[in-house]
């Protein structure tokens, strides 16, 4: 079985093929380096000037060992806390956008006090402000004439605790969208 560092989800095997160390290698580069006392750019830096790792793995091995130093929690952001919950679902991708864009149908399944739509891209994307603040962003992807993805990203939560509670709450209203919109 592959290790994983508890710090991410990617194992020691597909970090050291990407970027010729492992977790711990990486960490003990970092704790080398001074990165506890770091900002997130200032390692991301390091990572790219002194060790020529490419942009995506430069975040996430940052990352990785921020949670591994104890300096940001899981699904933590420089700006709050961010969630995501998908599923697809047996609807084409117009019908889906429409459930979510036209507000009496979202009522029907996502009640409440409605979000502000700051941005909509027909059948492609929302952006929304939420009624406590936060931001959800809503991404649909076509999965052929009667499928479709739906990706919410709910972010600028408070809390990790927050977190649990938006990921549980989206998996329940996008079953409530599913039994409204599949025949």
């Amino acid at each position: 079985m592959p290790q994983k560092s508890s710090a991410s989800d990617i194992g020691d095997a597909a970090v050291q093929a990407k970027t010729g160390k492992t977790w711990p290698q990486w960490f003990a580069v970092l704790e080398k380096a001074g990165a506890r006392e770091m900002t997130h750019k200032d390692i991301v830096a390091v990572l790219a000037k002194k060790h020529g790792v490419g942009p995506w793995w430069q975040q996430m091995i940052t990352v990785a060992y921020e949670r591994h130093a104890g300096k940001r929690k899981r699904h933590e952001k420089p700006l709050g806390f961010e969630i995501t919950r998908s599923r697809t679902l047996a609807a084409p991708v117009a019908e889906v956008f429409e459930a979510w864009g036209n507000a009496r149908r979202r009522a029907a399944w996502l009640p409440g006090k409605p979000p502000a739509i700051r941005k909509a891209t027909e059948n492609r994307s929302l952006r929304m402000t939420w009624s406590d603040g936060t931001n959800v962003e809503v991404m649909l992807h076509s999965k052929g004439p009667k499928k479709t993805q739906v990706a919410v990203q709910h972010g600028r939560l408070g809390s990790a605790r927050e977190g649990t509670k938006q990921k549980a709450y989206w998996g329940e209203a996008l079953d409530r969208l599913a039994q409204l919109l599949e025949p």
